[in-house]
């Protein structure tokens, strides 16, 4: 797989994972709807005579629409071009082309588009144990085709497939197979125009809720759009952004929520939504209300090992595939997740200072208070918040944190860490919960309340200087391990801590002068682990690579504790990053490599676009609007 090679189009939970052309061959590639595949295949080919069209541009300006244009070329001109238009609906997928004749003489024209489906959950194509499974069934008649699929839990799944303007010759190979045949002949001048219609029937589906048009999203970020940012160079990168995060919204009851990325992530994941809304909160409150309302409605009731569920606990994943529904997976949903509980809390309270809303806070108190209860019970043990790091069962993961890679928890030496893990930015954001929970409570007129959660916040932000501080590496412990033994690795994490404020002003110096060396500055951001240490490796998942929102949480740090001139120099590196890129896109991270003329280096499987690091860009350019 490489992602960097597809393109991808999404509208609500409906979304396409395509190759550079814009055709579904194979691999990772399909159109997905709640995580199941509805088309495996839906692949194009024009061809006049022997000789096959080429592709002169493929292109998607914004998240739900594709543009192409192949041609037959022949010497200096072009005989026969196909400008082809694919716009993604929630529920549909309409292939419009015009065909037309450029040249002088008749042009026979054969064009054959090869279609397939295999209901398969998204985990499969993620590359998860292929299940046991009926082909589809397949009815062609009156120029149609309809594809079906009934799931081993009884759910009945469907795509019909209906053509317009020219009448398809239909022929139906193996399993699901089918190909649709068009032959004409355009005379000089002469043109024909097909459409195709792919409806999707899936009653886990329904109607988006509070449906917001691209154009009305980008009028709520006008003012950043007038800034000299936006105005230069990176201009284009910006509105990328702003459109991918109108693309990536799933719109539910609760109002807006953000996916957290194309093609694997395309759900409501805790971390990333909490992270995602609280970048947008100067532009589009109503994604965070959205956010705290769709996440607080699935807050864990009671304990669920089998999911990770505890009382209080905010879910870290919820899938509607057909391995969630009969439980070969715990999304359903899965609480897996040690730093959305705070994140949450977090939102809330970023949610209040910049509405100065707090009908919310009345309304969500069940909810908040239930979480700070999850934190302190957490934090029993020594006032840290941990989680077990020996989780078991398909789909659970043994690190919670945002580095949620089996390896990315490890010390000096390389041995990975073990037992019940207290990792550093979960400290910092349980830290600003508390503090938040203190001003809750006073603007509610509880004063010993008020008193209690920030004599809570304080005590945590003492007791964790004194155990994470590492004089000699002047920075915070990446984590301490079961025994408390601290990680003492340079490391991305503590860059967190800045934006949560838990950092002493007396230790910002130097940790912003580690954060800001040679070993954790790439020149593109913050490496996830230092330069030389034992487990460093460029491109890696969480073990030296760059991931840009991590970098932008250190940027909003930097300027939290007065360092503006540095923040500038971070804002402008990622910038440079989405710019550079043939997408204009932040991709969810690139390799560690030093930053040296040569263009970054891919992680070859990163979501593009990811929401967290479009909505990073938005985020940091704000500062200048």
């Amino acid at each position: 797989m490489n992602f960097v090679e597809n393109l991808v189009l999404k509208e609500n939970y409906t979304f396409v994972v395509a190759d550079e052309d814009g055709m579904l061959t194979g691999g990772e590639h399909g159109l997905y709807n709640r995580d199941t595949r509805m088309l495996a295949r839906y692949a194009w080919r024009w061809q006049v005579g022997e000789t096959r069209l080429r592709p002169l541009v493929v292109e998607t300006p914004r998240p739900d629409t594709l543009h192409a244009h192949h041609a037959l070329i022949e010497g200096p001109s072009q005989l026969v071009a196909v400008r082809r238009t694919v716009s993604l609906r929630a529920n549909a997928l309409v292939d419009s082309i015009e065909v037309s004749n450029t040249s002088l003489q008749p042009q026979l024209v054969e064009m054959t588009l090869d279609l397939s489906a295999d209901f398969i959950d998204l985990f499969e194509a993620r590359g998860w144990a292929p299940q046991e499974r009926d082909a589809p069934a397949v009815d062609m008649a009156d120029g149609r085709i309809v594809l079906r699929h009934v799931a081993s839990d009884g759910v009945e799944q469907g795509v019909s497939v209906a053509f317009a303007g020219i009448e398809p010759q239909l022929q139906h190979g193996a399993g699901s197979a089918v190909t649709a045949a068009f032959s004409f002949t355009l005379q000089p001048g002469g043109a024909r125009t097909l459409g195709v219609t792919v409806a999707l029937a899936n009653p886990l589906d329904h109607p988006p809720s509070g449906h917001l048009g691209y154009e009305k999203w980008r009028e709520s970020f006008q003012p950043l759009l007038t800034t000299d940012l936006a105005r230069g160079r990176h201009g284009a990168s910006l509105e990328r952004a702003i459109d991918d995060l109108r693309g990536l919204l799933l719109f539910t009851p609760e109002g807006p929520v953000p996916a957290a990325g194309i093609p694997w992530f395309v759900a409501a994941f805790g971390r990333d939504a909490l992270l995602t809304a609280f970048f947008l909160l100067p532009y589009r409150p109503d994604v965070a209300a959205g956010t705290l309302r769709y996440l607080a409605r699935r807050q864990a009731q009671h304990d669920d090992p089998a999911r990770e569920a505890e009382p209080g606990k905010i879910m870290h994943e919820v899938r509607f595939g057909e391995l969630t529904r009969t439980g070969k997976t715990p999304h359903s949903p899965y609480y897996g997740s040690v730093d959305a509980t705070p994140l949450f809390l977090m939102l809330l309270d970023g949610y209040l200072k910049a509405t100065e809303d707090y009908s919310l806070l009345t309304e969500l108190r069940p909810a908040w208070q239930a979480a700070l209860a999850w934190l302190v019970k957490r934090a029993a043990v020594d006032g840290f918040v941990t989680f077990g790091a020996d989780a078991a069962g398909t789909g659970h993961l043994s690190v919670q944190s945002w580095k949620d890679s089996h390896d990315s928890m490890s010390h000096a030496a390389g041995e990975l860490a073990r037992g019940p893990l207290a990792v550093s930015e979960v400290q910092g954001y349980t830290y600003a919960a508390y503090a938040a929970a203190a001003r809750w409570y006073r603007r509610l007129g509880d004063d010993q309340l008020s008193g209690q959660w920030q004599r809570h916040a304080d005590v945590l932000r003492t007791a964790f200087d004194g155990a994470f501080w590492l004089p000699e590496l002047g920075t915070y412990a990446m984590a301490l391990d079961g025994d408390r033994r601290p990680l003492a690795v340079l490391n991305s994490d503590a860059g967190h801590l800045l934006w949560t404020g838990i950092v002493p002003e007396e230790r910002a110096n130097a940790l912003v002068a580690t954060l800001l060396g040679a070993r954790l500055w790439s020149g593109w951001g913050l490496r996830t682990l230092g330069d030389g240490e034992v487990r460093y490796n460029p491109v890696s998942y969480h073990n030296g690579s760059v991931w840009p929102h991590d970098t932008a949480l250190f940027a909003a740090g930097l300027e939290n504790y007065g360092f503006h001139t540095e923040s500038a120099m971070v804002r402008a590196a990622l910038f440079d990053l989405a710019s550079c890129q043939p997408d204009l896109r932040l991709p969810e991270l690139v390799a560690g490599y030093a930053r040296d003329g040569r263009p970054p280096v891919p992680y070859p499987v990163a979501c593009r676009p990811q929401a967290w690091d479009a909505a990073a860009l938005v985020y940091l350019a704000s500062w200048e609007s």
